[in-house]
Formats: structure tokens, sequence, C-alpha cells
């Protein structure tokens, strides 16, 4: 029997052009940041070329901006930030990029390691401390939250009904166009008007 020769198959040899996924060197970070202080940070696939590194555009991308940035603060997150992590937590849930928006310097990379390895530790340590869990907790909050709504939604519906009472037009009058001029558009600003309430 004869045997075929698969076609489309690379050879081992030829696959040195992969990209690396290892750690970066500190070499690889000049490279980088070089290029980005004459270019700029955007086109993170043409940064990575000209840098003549052997990494992908998404790599360069989160290195520059989780790592390499100039104005990046690192580690030591202080008490005050660790309490406005946690109210916008609270707030905005796992949403690590808006948290981070809030917190100058800080990335949403770290805050979230930061969560995960330690702030939630904290909350469940508290929880088990005074014995109340936090998912009880969010059930009662979001009961109170729905409840709150429904009173505003009620409020509403019931102004709306008084508001559609106090609109009171003679309709005949408002569409009657027979001495309005064709090319004069008050009718339409009237209609408009009534729109909006």
């Amino acid at each position: 029997m004869a045997t075929m020769k698969k076609e489309g198959v690379k050879p081992v040899e030829n696959m040195t052009n992969m990209p690396n996924k290892g750690a970066w060197t500190a070499e690889e970070d000049r490279k980088l940041a070089e290029v980005i202080a004459i270019h700029g940070a955007r086109k993170w696939k043409t940064i990575a070329a000209k840098a003549a590194l052997n990494r992908c555009g998404k790599s360069c991308r989160l290195r520059w901006l989780n790592y390499l940035r100039p104005n990046i603060k690192r580690g030591n997150i202080s008490d005050q930030e660790e309490d406005l992590i946690l109210r916008l937590h609270k707030l905005l849930g796992n949403r690590w990029s808006l948290i981070a928006g809030r917190l100058p310097g800080r990335t949403d990379n770290e805050i979230k390691n930061y969560w995960n390895s330690h702030l939630s530790k904290k909350i469940n340590q508290k929880g088990k401390q005074t014995g109340v869990s936090t998912k009880e907790d969010h059930r009662v909050e979001k009961n109170i939250i729905k409840n709150n709504l429904d009173l505003k939604e009620e409020n509403k519906s019931s102004q709306r009904g008084e508001e559609e009472s106090k609109l009171n037009f003679n309709v005949d009058d408002f569409f009657d166009f027979s001495n309005e001029d064709p090319l004069n558009l008050e009718w339409m600003s009237r209609f408009l008007e009534i729109d909006k309430a």
C-alpha cells in the first residue's frame, strides 16, 4: 500500500515564528517602552512589530497597561482605598474597570486580584463573626430596593393619571387646518409641544 503525504501540516522546525508566551524580560520591557514613547500607545499589533518583539499586540497592550505605564501605583493599598473598593464593589459588583477608574493609578487587574485574595476573605470572616451571612444581606437589600422601586413606579403612574386628566383641549380646533398656509408649520410646533408633554 502506498502512503499518501498529508498536505497542510507544518513540520516542527518551521514553528519558530510562534510568539513568546512566557515571562517578560527587562530587555523586552525596555524595547516596548521606547517604541511607545515614540509612537504612542495605540495600534498594538504595529507596536509589537516595531519593537521587534516576538509578542502579539494583546500581550504588549496588557503589559503596558498593567505594568509599564509611568503613572501606575503598585502594591500597598491604603485603608482609604480599601474602604472605597469595598463600597464601590457593593454598589457596582465585579466591574473592576469602573472601580479602578475611581482609584487613580490603580489597574483593574490589581484591584480584582486584591479583592479575590484579601477583601473577599475579610468580608467572609466578618460575616462568620457576626453570624450574618452576606447572602442574606444581599437578599434583604434586594427586597428593600425592589419595594422602593415598586413604590416609585406606583407614584409615577398615579401622577401620570393626574397629568392626563389636566390635559384638556378641543380636538376639532387642534386639527382644523382650513385657514393655514400649507408652508406655515405652526400646527407642527403645536403638535410637538403636546407630544413632549
